[in-house]
């Protein structure tokens, strides 16, 4: 048995009935031209013919006699058909149909007595695309981790057969990983390695660092209005306790028109993007009559990752970014956003990645441990919601002669965080996965207009 890391476990503690704590994903696949009808049948047979890796035949257990910590165990009887679906969408088979599929799949809890995923093979699309929803659980992998796991499946020869499921392919060592121009960036900060005692140590020799980077940014704070610290965040309609119920939408954008806006104004990618999400939001919560006075304030995931190898657990830490929700002005709102993310990127640019996972625990800490404690006061979100953004290939991908024209991110929304908005790139395009508490967030679906018209504000104003 291999111990759970501190941070992995925790999305084993944290984890009930309501709050179902797995990251999934949605992918959509043109088949190739000589796929006859039986073309999805089959790709679901050939699954079945591969064995899972190691880190997917791992079970969660908890050590002496169920009161120790939790450890991962190997299970030696892994029923491969009971973690590989085939499905089929009712008719009329369109978008509709199968993201209800998803949000379906998506609000169920893992078996833990069984490793702790599952891919579902779906087909009945009125298009003839093979769609693909898979889901891992958490405490597994993080997001950025998976996407790793999803592109070495994949391939940039359309000719290319035989090809294995993500969950059959081993990790990669990080002497392999880190130079791999397949992969996504690690994101903002250097990888977080080496052993359990290394990390102890290393956490001892940041805290001191950490403690003296929030007291600057506290000051800092005091005389920027950009700058976001935890619990400024205002209540709103998504900041109350969720069910286990979901709803999954999600649409694409042409990559390029981001990109524009980011040239017109001198912004990232990244930062419009979080202005195209805080004018969605506005408009969402404008038409709901709850708009609060004060902004939004989003957590923003960053990855410490690097040239770790992608099966090492979640590797992640956390910023947030004032989303200028309050101002009606769309330049203005990307301005904010901009300056509120460069503020803390300096912040953690010269951090050791254990003291950003401290400073992260302070923002995140109390959506993790909240639910533990029976006092609202105590659950007091740091922010409004999670924002994140998860690169992805830049040029066409295929399996097994099938090409991805479609990749959706459907992530966890936490106890008190009702709304999770993830975004990947693929192949020019940028696109949402949007993953609410179906109680909580009524209507999910028309944030994706207020997407659109976010986007188009920008351009015009641009």
């Amino acid at each position: 048995m291999t111990p759970v890391p501190l941070i992995d476990a925790i999305f084993l503690v944290g984890e009930r009935r309501g709050r179902p704590l797995h990251v999934g994903g949605l992918q959509l696949f043109e088949p190739p031209a000589d796929a006859g009808p039986d073309f999805t049948r089959q790709q679901y047979r050939d699954a079945l013919a591969h064995a899972p890796a190691p880190l997917f035949r791992r079970r969660p257990v908890r050590s002496l006699g169920g009161v120790g910590p939790w450890t991962w165990a190997d299970d030696d009887d892994l029923d491969l058909e009971y973690h590989v679906r085939h499905s089929a969408l009712p008719h009329p088979g369109g978008i509709r149909e199968l993201l209800t599929l998803v949000s379906r799949l998506h609000g169920t809890m893992l078996d833990r007595n069984r490793p702790l995923w599952e891919s579902h093979v779906i087909e009945g699309l009125d298009d003839g695309r093979l769609a693909i929803y898979s889901k891992v659980h958490h405490a597994l992998i993080d997001g950025t981790g998976a996407m790793r796991w999803l592109l070495r499946s994949l391939s940039t020869d359309p000719d290319a057969r035989g090809m294995a499921p993500p969950w059959s392919l081993p990790a990669r060592p990080p002497s392999e990983s880190s130079t791999d121009d397949d992969e996504p960036s690690g994101g903002l900060l250097s990888s977080v390695t080496g052993s359990v005692a290394d990390e102890v140590s290393s956490l001892g020799r940041s805290f001191g660092q950490a403690s003296s980077t929030a007291v600057r940014a506290v000051r800092q704070s005091l005389e920027d209005r950009a700058t976001a610290l935890p619990y400024q965040a205002p209540r709103s309609m998504l900041n109350q306790p969720i069910t286990g119920a979901r709803r999954f939408a999600a649409q694409s954008w042409p990559l390029e028109r981001i990109r524009a806006v980011g040239r017109d104004t001198g912004a990232k990618v990244n930062d419009v993007v979080l202005a195209m999400t805080a004018g969605a939001l506005r408009r969402y919560l404008l038409d709901h009559d709850a708009l609060p006075e004060r902004p939004l304030i989003a957590a923003v995931p960053v990855s410490l990752r690097g040239g770790d190898a992608p099966g090492r657990g979640n590797a992640v830490g956390v910023v947030l970014c004032n989303l200028g929700t309050h101002l009606a002005d769309p330049m203005a709102r990307l301005e904010l956003v901009h300056c509120s993310m460069r503020d803390a990127k300096n912040e953690l640019a010269d951090l050791e990645p254990a003291a950003v996972l401290l400073l992260s625990a302070l923002s995140f800490g109390p959506v993790a441990f909240g639910p533990l404690f029976r006092f609202r006061p105590l659950r007091r979100p740091a922010f409004n919601l999670v924002v994140s953004n998860v690169p992805g290939p830049s040029e066409p991908r295929y399996y097994n002669g099938a090409r991805l024209d479609g990749m959706y991110p459907a992530s966890v929304p936490y106890d008190g965080q009702a709304l999770n908005v993830t975004v990947t790139s693929h192949d020019g395009q940028l696109s949402f996965g949007l993953t609410g508490c179906r109680r909580r967030v009524p209507s999910l679906q028309r944030l994706l207009d207020h997407l659109e018209a976010s986007l188009t504000e920008l351009e015009e104003a641009a």
